[in-house]
């Protein structure tokens, strides 16, 4: 088993990872928050988790993986209200959505995912276990508050200015910055027209952050005081999100919560980040209405490394959509050739190569950039080429196992033809479907046909 080396913001340092069991990893991901569509910056984050995820697999570990549904939550209550429905008419339907973006992202299952509203039992075990220790208390309103002054580490993870805590202020809302660092809310009081739960503490209903705790608890031994190995999400999750659920956990049992925090950074578009002002909030919905595939979007989040800044384009996801046409084209060419030659050697050399940059904290540009000298090797046979980017590829995650053999089109295709295909796609992207069609049917009577694949259309002779 090699050695993998992950960023631990806990430490601020590249460790060599170490699991708590042998061969064995919990892993922990903070979910979505269903109450609308994902957009490109979440999908980021989930594409990096899997990538951890395919990585220790990789590497010969047994991983179970957990990732919360939180499915009550302050924008779910408002969304709720406002559009005058009950939350899991707000939950469901994004939930379905949300699972359906990961299938075409080939963001393989975690093993659960449990939700927060399926948890309110446990939740209100913690906070009694919280009351009695003294960690938590009940305020004026009612609701019950964690009492940062009595944990002496908090800060640990987000690296706290001590000067910006309000002592005895508390705040009720789930997200806040670091210079409002208050007394965060475990149980909030019912309020007319909001969901609630029967609780020793009166009716009400969970906060945001003992939500998670009480599921990677429950799903990862953390009841009985078992340190999990991996908790990840986004980095904006860093404060006050993962600095609460430290805080309240290792209150709750006395024990270390996690033991590596993976963060990963922000996508911006255009060199924003995504706000509804600026109205650049995209969906992987905007990515295919645009005519590029899921795929083309994974590719393009692989060319950079998790920790650091991506901007997205229209342009850039142009780029990795013609890189992954060329891949896919590529795979489909040494289908079709029947000669099998083998070089162990140098089969071993790129395999090692790829497994070192990936393992030094999941170098996904790194591991491309091996991926495209295979293509590009003149000196290796096709069919070792394709098995060292088939093996490449249960980590990228391209979906190029999926790519079928294309029976007697060994024929190089016309530069004619390909032009009136390259015609149509733009059409198709201009939604001028009516004269696309008409270049289908042009391109058919000349023998030749068009498969539409998650990757854009192929030409293939009839």
């Amino acid at each position: 088993m090699k050695t993998v080396k992950l960023y631990n913001f806990l430490t601020r340092k590249k460790q060599t990872f170490k699991p708590i069991r042998k061969n064995r990893v919990n892993f922990y991901a903070c979910g979505p928050t269903v109450y609308w569509h994902a957009h490109i910056g979440n999908l980021r984050t989930y594409i990096f988790e899997d990538i951890l995820r395919r990585t220790l697999k990789y590497n010969g570990y047994k991983v179970k993986q957990i990732m919360n549904i939180t499915d009550v939550e302050d924008k779910i209550i408002r969304k709720a209200k406002k559009e005058k429905k009950k939350i899991h008419e707000i939950t469901e339907p994004y939930t379905k959505i949300f699972f359906e973006d990961l299938k075409k992202l080939n963001i393989e299952k975690a093993e659960q995912y449990p939700k927060a509203t399926k948890h309110i039992k446990e939740i209100i075990n913690i906070i009694k276990k919280l009351l009695k220790k003294g960690f938590a208390y009940k305020g004026k309103d009612n609701s019950i508050y964690f009492d940062i002054s009595k944990f002496k580490n908090y800060g640990k993870l987000s690296r706290l200015n001590k000067k910006n805590i309000k002592i005895g202020a508390r705040i009720e809302a789930d997200e806040y910055n670091k210079e409002n660092i208050q007394d965060f809310v475990l149980w909030k009081s019912k309020k007319p027209g909001e969901p609630s739960w029967s609780s020793p503490f009166g009716n009400g209903r969970p906060g945001w952050h003992i939500e998670c705790s009480a599921m990677s608890m429950k799903h990862l031994g953390g009841e009985q005081g078992r340190t999990i190995d991996i908790h990840s999400g986004a980095i904006d999750l860093l404060f006050p999100h993962h600095e609460n659920e430290i805080a309240q956990s290792e209150a709750t049992t006395g024990k270390k919560f996690v033991n590596y925090w993976i963060e990963g950074e922000h996508l911006l578009v255009n060199e924003q980040k995504m706000s509804k002002s600026l109205g650049n909030i995209y969906t992987l919905r905007d990515v295919e209405k645009n005519s590029f595939s899921p795929l083309a979007f994974r590719y393009l989040i692989l060319t950079s490394h998790y920790r650091s800044k991506l901007n997205f384009t229209w342009k850039s996801i142009k780029a990795a959509q013609s890189a992954l046409n060329n891949i896919y084209e590529f795979i489909q060419d040494i289908n079709r050739e029947a000669k099998i030659v083998k070089n162990p050697k140098i089969i071993k050399i790129y395999e090692n190569n790829f497994l070192t940059s990936i393992n030094d904290d999941l170098n996904t540009s790194k591991a491309l950039a091996i991926f495209w000298k295979v293509i590009k090797d003149k000196n290796i046979s096709s069919s070792t080429k394709k098995q060292l980017l088939l093996e490449f590829d249960k980590v990228l995650g391209l979906g190029l196992n999926k790519i079928k053999k294309t029976e007697n089109k060994i024929d190089k295709i016309p530069q004619k033809i390909k032009d009136l295909a390259g015609q149509r796609e733009k059409l198709r992207a201009n939604k001028q479907f009516v004269p696309a069609d008409s270049l289908r049917k042009k391109i058919e009577s000349l023998g030749y046909k068009l498969e539409d694949t998650a990757a854009g259309s192929t030409v293939l002779r009839k």
